[in-house]
Order: C-alpha cells, then sequence, then structure tokens
C-alpha cells in the first residue's frame, strides 16, 4: 500500500513539475497574407498546447506594426517578409529566420486581358502595396533587371496595404494594381458577385511575378519572399522552437490539403478576408517549409540582388550565418 502511494505521489509530482514548465502564453503574429494562416490552424488546434498555457495570434496591419511588435518583443514567433527579417537582424535585434514557407504569392491583375508580361504595364497606372516592401521590391527588382526605370516607365500608385489597392481597383480608380495573394483571388471573387459586377466587370489574372522572376534571372520560377523568424527570449527555447518547427510543419501541409475548412478557420481570425476567396487562394500560392540554413543559397541570391541595388531594404549588408536557424 505504501508503495502504491509513493508511485501516485511520484506521478502527481511529475504532473505538476510538467505543469510548471509550461510558458504562460505564447504570441504568434503575422499579417493577413497567405503565410500566416498556419499559424491561425496551429492556435486554432491547440497544437503547442504541451508547451505553453495560452498561444495567442496576433495580426499585423502593415510593415511599421511588424518593426514595433519585433522591436518591443510583443511576439514570439512572427510571419515576417525575409528582406525585413535581414534588415532588423542587421540593426542589432534578437531575431533569427526559422524558415521560409512563401515561395511565390505576387501576381499582376488587371481589367486589360491582352496585358501579359511585366513589360506590357509600360505607362500604366498600377496600385502598389507597402512603398519599399516586398512587392514593390520584386517589382523594382525585375523591372530594372529588364532595361527599365520603375519610376520613370510606370506610374506607381501607392497604397497603405494590399486591400486599399484592391478597394481603388473594385471602385474602378485604377485598373492594374499587383497584389499578393488572397487578395487577388478576393478581388476576383467580388467583382464577379453583384453588385460590383456591375461597377468593376472584368477582371483578369495577368503577369506571374515568380515566373517573370524566374525567366528574368534564369533560375527556378520561385523567391523566398517570406517565412517565419523567432524572437527576443523564445530563441534561447530550443525545445518550442522545435516544437513550433514541428507544427507549423504539419499546419502548412493541412492548409494547402484542406482549402475549404482552412478558409474558414481563417476567416473566423480574419474577418476582412472572403472565404471563397481565401479557398480559392491556395491552389496559387507557392508554399513549401524550408528550414532556413537549407533555403540560404536561394535567401542570398535574392539579398546580394538588393544589396546591389538597394542595399537598405536588408539593412546594408547579408546578414551573417547566425541569422539562419
Amino acid at each position: 500500500m505504501v508503495k502504491i502511494v509513493l508511485t501516485l505521489s511520484a506521478l502527481l509530482f511529475c504532473i505538476n513539475i510538467n505543469a510548471e514548465e509550461k510558458l504562460e502564453k505564447i504570441i504568434l503574429s503575422g499579417p493577413v497574407a497567405s503565410v500566416s494562416h498556419p499559424l491561425i490552424h496551429m492556435v486554432e488546434s491547440g497544437a503547442l498546447n504541451d508547451v505553453a498555457k495560452k498561444v495567442e495570434f496576433k495580426l499585423w496591419k502593415n510593415p511599421d506594426e511588424l518593426r514595433a511588435l519585433t522591436l518591443r518583443n510583443r511576439a514570439d514567433f512572427i510571419a515576417v517578409p525575409t528582406n525585413v527579417a535581414a534588415n532588423l537582424h542587421n540593426k542589432g535585434v534578437d531575431i533569427k529566420l526559422l524558415n521560409v514557407s512563401v515561395w511565390g504569392i505576387l501576381g499582376m491583375i488587371t481589367r486589360d486581358k491582352t496585358l501579359k508580361t511585366l513589360a506590357d504595364f509600360k505607362g500604366k497606372e498600377i496600385a502598389m502595396p507597402f512603398r519599399a516592401d516586398m512587392p514593390d521590391i520584386i517589382f523594382e527588382e525585375l523591372v530594372k533587371a529588364q532595361g527599365m526605370d520603375p519610376k520613370k516607365d510606370f506610374k506607381l500608385k501607392y497604397m497603405s496595404n494590399p486591400f486599399d489597392a484592391m478597394q481603388n481597383l473594385i471602385l474602378r480608380q485604377v485598373d492594374h494594381a499587383l497584389l499578393a495573394e488572397p487578395a487577388i483571388s478576393i478581388a476576383l471573387k467580388k467583382t464577379g458577385s453583384f453588385p460590383l459586377k456591375l461597377l468593376a466587370p472584368d477582371l483578369y489574372r495577368s503577369t506571374d511575378l515568380q515566373k517573370e522572376w524566374g525567366k528574368t534571372f534564369k533560375v527556378e520560377s520561385k523567391i523566398p519572399q517570406a517565412g517565419i523568424a523567432v524572437i527576443g527570449k523564445m530563441i534561447s527555447n530550443e525545445k518550442v522552437i522545435k516544437r513550433f518547427n514541428e507544427e507549423y510543419k504539419k499546419s502548412l501541409n493541412w492548409y494547402k490539403n484542406n482549402p475549404k475548412k482552412a478558409a474558414k478557420i481563417v476567416v473566423e481570425k480574419i474577418p476582412m478576408l472572403d472565404e471563397q476567396g481565401v479557398e480559392e487562394s491556395i491552389k496559387y500560392v507557392q508554399l513549401n517549409t524550408v528550414q532556413a540554413k537549407d533555403a540560404k543559397k536561394d535567401l542570398e541570391f535574392f539579398y546580394k540582388l538588393l544589396e546591389k541595388n538597394n542595399p537598405k531594404t536588408i539593412g546594408g549588408k547579408l546578414p551573417k550565418n547566425n541569422f539562419y536557424f
């Protein structure tokens, strides 16, 4: 009997120790874009409940909010454009890139179905979200490499976010926009329904910027655009990072393979999105989780282009080896 009591006591002690080892809270953060959607599934499915008592998703709406969250350590894991992660690292911020998961998300959308390449948009007004951030950066690198001047050859109308650009397109304030999924699919869905069909008939998918990238630079048609970074004190927590990496990969695969269910949980968390649009967008996004150190070759190719043409976007230099997890 004594032996049984001792065994039960030991078991209860172990349970208490395990409970104490759990973190009080883990904060996951990201934008409305596809890179964040697996994070939402992680929260909804309780994927990290074994390492934290509470797991929360926090939306960032623009690059300034992203930088504020990172600089003030108000998140633990954050979905981030790869150039911003490098920029923050080079400025001394405690940040490491864990993975690259988004390799293709950008495209042109237009009312003129004859426009097929970036050169076809020469002289046109284009709504462009996030000045000097990822969409603008990739557009600039491509048109420069194709012998054009992004400022002289195009009329860029900068918007604070993709949804402002999308609204300008829908309301016929512009006829062309560079957007990231799911904004492209949402715009197409919205304008295919009454009453918006009367306002904004006939929008078309046009140039796939990833394909243009492949042709222009003679590489694969993919760009290491976004992934997940770990910041602040969480960098030293190897156990939680390991669990995060395992669960993010699972959630990303679930997201790709369950578009209808995925769209439902994403829109419940981010009501500004459209469920049918999110569902449709999943087949157009190149999603593949690659650990940062394994993506280093692709990242450095991208970073070297930026270092040559626009070094400020990565903080003036290539990040050091310890940036890549």
